[in-house]
């Protein structure tokens, strides 16, 4: 078996949707061979819902980390609903933290548990420093390398953000 977590950039530009997309794919495919993949996301718009759908494509079960109790009602964007509910429901286990908003905590307490159940960390980034804030995309994959935890990067060209 082998347990991916997905960490990645929220706001892809259109065009680089289905860029990103084929390129998890095609990674993906190096870890269903073994009959067991198991992807560990938050589902957030972008790259995290990028992946988490191909993993179910790619026959693989999905684990949902939700960061707070009111995450969908607060955080999640209105164009992103019906992906995050079709994710949740078709996820095999779902986590909500016991935080009560979407904050810094919150977050960075999602990536932990992200990093903890890990063989493998995913991170759909263009390898942009952190920007200081915390929990994001770079603070990520530099706690994974920190952890030991091999970190596949994806960043097809003519990837943006917007």
């Amino acid at each position: 078996m082998t347990i991916l977590a997905v960490t990645g950039h929220m706001n892809l530009t259109e065009d680089s949707i289905p860029l990103v997309r084929a390129a998890l794919d095609e990674l993906l495919e190096r870890y269903t061979g073994d009959g067991e993949l198991v992807g560990v996301s938050c589902v957030a718009k972008g790259a995290d819902s990028l992946f988490a759908e191909a993993v179910l494509a790619a026959g693989g079960r999905l684990v949902a980390v939700i960061p707070c109790l009111e995450y969908r009602g607060n955080h999640v964007d209105a164009d992103h609903v019906t992906m995050f509910e079709h994710l949740v429901d078709a996820a095999d286990e779902v986590l909500v933290l016991p935080y009560g908003t979407a904050d810094r905590q919150a977050f960075e307490a999602a990536n932990a548990v992200l990093l903890e159940r890990a063989d493998r960390l995913v991170a759909v980034w263009n390898g942009e420093a952190p920007s200081g804030k915390g929990g994001g995309t770079a603070d990520v994959v530099f706690a994974a390398r920190e952890a030991g935890i091999p970190v596949d990067l994806v960043w097809p060209e003519g990837a943006d953000r917007s």
